[in-house]
C-alpha cells in the first residue's frame, strides 16, 4: 500500500523558541513534515521557492520583515497556503483581519503573547488549522478580488444618523460575468418582516468582505453575522468591513435593536442571539451557554433563536468553513419559519464544509457562486 505524502510545512517566527515547538507539534502528526523553520519574513522568502512549502505558519509580529509584508509577497511570488500567528494586543487583532484579507487562510490566536510559553494548550488548533490550509487550492483565494475601497472611518451609529441615499451600483450589479441560478428563483411572501442571518468559519473573513460591500445600504433587513473567531478579533473584523461597505457593520454588543441596513457580527467567544421584545428585534450577547461543536460564537444557536421568533421570515446564508455548524439551525429555521437558504459552492469556497453539510442535507434553495451571492440577497429581499 502506497504510503500518502506528507504535506511539507514551514514555520516562521521570530523565537527561536517558538520555531521550535511549533515544528515539534507538527511533526508529530503523519500528513506534516516540516522541512524548514525561518526567523523572519525575509527568511522565509529566502526559503519559499527552495523549500516548495504546502503550508506555511506564519508570525505576524517580526523584525526585519513582518507577517503581514512577508504574506504580500508570498503571494505575489509563490502563492501558498498560510496560518497567521497573532497576539491579541489591538494591534495584533487589525494586522491578522488584514491578513485574513490578505489572502491567509486561518489564524491562532496566541494564548500568552509573542512568547507563548502555554502554546501546548492550543496545540491541537494550531495542528488542524496547519492541516486543513494545506489542502486548500489558492485559486479559491486568488478568486477573491480585494477592495481598494478609501476608508470612510465612520461609526455605524454616525452612518446611521444620515439620510438613506440612493445606492451607488454594486460590485454584483456592475459585473460583467451572467449570473446564472442553479434553481428556479424563490421568493418570500408578501409582507413581514425578513432578517438576513449568514454563518461562516474558514475563509469566512475574505468571503464576507465580497459579499457585505456589494449590499445595498437601504437593503431592508437587519443582517446577523457569525464568524468564527476567538475574543479579541470580530471588533477589528467589523471596523474594517464598516470602513468599506455602504451599510453599517458592528460587533454587536448586547441590548442592540437590530435595524435594517446594518451588519451585526457576533462577538468571538460570545453566543449570539436574537430575541423579540414587543415590535423590535433584539441582540442578547453572552458568554452563559457552552460552546457548540466547539465553537463560541455559534451559527446553530444564532440561527435557532431566530426560528423561535414568530412573525419573521429568514434568509440564511451559509458560506466557506469546517465542520457543519448551522446545519441544525437551518433545519430548525426550515421547520419553523419561512426560510430560504443559500449555500456557497464548492467551487469557491475555501473549505466545503459548511455549504456541504446544508447541500448534503437538502435543506439549499440555491448554491451560488461567492461572487454572486449579494446578487441573489439582493433579488430575494
Amino acid at each position: 500500500m502506497a504510503s500518502i505524502r506528507k504535506k511539507k510545512a514551514l514555520v516562521v517566527d521570530d523565537s527561536a523558541f517558538m520555531r521550535k515547538l511549533i515544528a515539534d507539534f507538527l511533526n508529530d502528526h503523519p500528513e506534516i513534515e516540516v522541512v524548514g523553520t525561518a526567523r523572519n519574513g525575509q527568511d522565509a522568502l529566502d526559503k519559499l521557492t527552495t523549500l516548495k512549502p504546502d503550508v506555511i505558519t506564519l508570525d505576524v509580529e517580526m523584525p526585519v520583515m513582518d507577517g503581514l509584508e512577508a504574506l504580500k509577497e508570498i503571494m505575489r511570488i509563490r502563492p501558498t497556503p498560510v496560518v497567521m500567528l497573532s497576539s491579541t494586543t489591538k494591534k495584533g487583532a487589525e494586522n491578522t483581519v488584514i491578513a485574513m484579507a490578505s489572502g491567509a487562510v486561518d489564524f491562532v490566536a496566541k494564548p500568552g503573547g509573542a512568547i507563548s510559553l502555554n502554546l501546548n494548550t492550543i496545540k491541537d488548533e494550531i495542528i488542524d488549522k496547519v492541516v486543513a490550509a494545506a489542502s486548500v487550492q489558492m485559486t479559491k483565494l486568488k478568486q477573491v478580488p480585494l477592495r481598494q475601497t478609501e476608508p470612510r472611518r465612520e461609526s455605524p451609529t454616525t452612518q446611521l444618523r444620515k439620510p438613506v441615499t440612493p445606492a451607488r451600483k454594486t460590485i454584483a450589479e456592475t459585473e460583467s460575468k451572467p449570473f446564472v441560478r442553479n434553481h428556479a428563483n424563490k421568493k418570500f411572501s408578501a409582507g413581514g418582516k425578513k432578517v438576513l442571518a449568514i454563518g461562516t468559519s474558514t475563509g469566512g473573513p475574505r468571503a464576507l468582505q465580497e459579499v457585505l460591500v456589494s449590499l445595498p445600504k437601504n437593503i431592508a433587513a437587519p443582517i446577523v453575522i457569525v464568524q468564527h473567531m476567538p475574543a479579541g478579533f470580530t471588533k477589528s473584523l467589523a471596523d474594517r468591513l464598516n470602513n468599506l461597505c455602504n451599510i453599517a457593520v458592528k460587533e454587536v454588543a448586547n441590548g442592540d435593536v437590530l435595524e435594517d441596513g446594518v451588519a451585526y457580527i457576533a462577538p468571538g467567544g460570545m453566543h449570539f442571539a436574537v430575541r423579540k421584545m414587543g415590535a423590535a428585534l433584539v441582540a442578547q450577547v453572552d458568554d452563559k451557554e457552552a460552546p457548540r461543536m466547539g465553537h463560541r460564537p455559534s451559527v446553530n444557536v444564532l440561527f435557532e433563536s431566530l426560528a423561535t421568533i414568530s412573525g419573521i421570515k429568514c434568509l440564511a446564508v451559509i458560506m466557506t468553513g469546517m465542520g457543519n455548524d448551522g446545519m441544525e439551525g437551518t433545519t430548525k429555521l426550515k421547520a419553523s419559519l419561512e426560510t430560504i437558504v443559500i449555500a456557497e459552492s464548492q467551487e469557491t469556497s475555501v473549505v466545503y464544509g459548511m455549504p456541504r453539510a446544508i447541500v448534503d442535507a437538502k435543506l439549499a434553495d440555491d448554491v451560488v457562486r461567492l461572487e454572486n451571492i449579494a446578487m441573489a440577497i439582493t433579488e430575494i429581499l
